[in-house]
């Protein structure tokens, strides 16, 4: 397995899939680096830099950064790299971010190789999220606010409004595989492994 070519892999799921966590794995084992465009935006306004200005107040306001912003942040992060070899994870979000994206990776060379659709029955999802908050309580922990039952359902039906869209734009584009969620760490992960492009 070379390291040096560009692999460009985007995962998509809903809340409570296991994503990050799978993404974490793959990326430490394929060579990969796992772009989190919150962890982009952050880094940029700690540095200050003229796209940090720029979004600093967006941020502090609690609004979203528009997405021009957001490509640019990531052109800035991509092109940085010798080989492009990413994993996105919550990002995109949105069709025009999945356009804008593909239209950047296309002028990197390095277009999307695969998008793994990480697949979980709704009660599945919503016991294990409603599940963590009763560990974190269990622990003498702050349970995470959304960790309840009804936030778990909402969290869904908005993920599925905005994701149905971008599920068609990768399929369209013969990207995307889905992956059955559920099982093992390991049992999960060897399915994404033996999906990729």
């Amino acid at each position: 397995m070379t390291h040096n070519s560009n692999k460009v892999v985007i995962f998509l799921g809903p809340p409570g899939a296991g994503k990050g966590t799978q993404a974490e794995r793959l990326a430490r084992e394929h060579g990969l680096v796992q772009i989190s465009t919150g962890d982009i935006l952050r880094d940029h306004v700690a540095r200050g830099t003229e796209l940090g200005q720029q979004v600093k107040p967006i941020m502090e306001a609690g609004q979203l950064v528009p997405d021009h912003l957001l490509i640019a942040l990531i052109r800035d992060r991509l092109a940085a790299m010798g080989p492009v070899r990413v994993i996105f994870d919550g990002f995109p979000r949105t069709q025009a971010q999945a356009e804008a994206l593909d239209l950047l990776l296309e002028e990197l060379g390095a277009p999307v190789n695969s998008v793994p659709l990480l697949e979980v029955p709704d009660q599945t999802l919503i016991d294990r999220i409603v599940e963590r908050g009763r560990q974190a309580t269990a622990r003498g922990e702050q349970a995470r606010s959304d960790d309840t039952e009804e936030t778990a359902r909402k969290r869904q039906q908005v993920y599925r409004e905005q994701t149905q869209p971008l599920i068609e734009h990768y399929q369209r584009r013969g990207h995307l595989y889905t992956v059955d969620g559920v099982g093992t760490m390991d049992e999960v992960y060897g399915r994404i492994v033996s999906g990729l492009k």
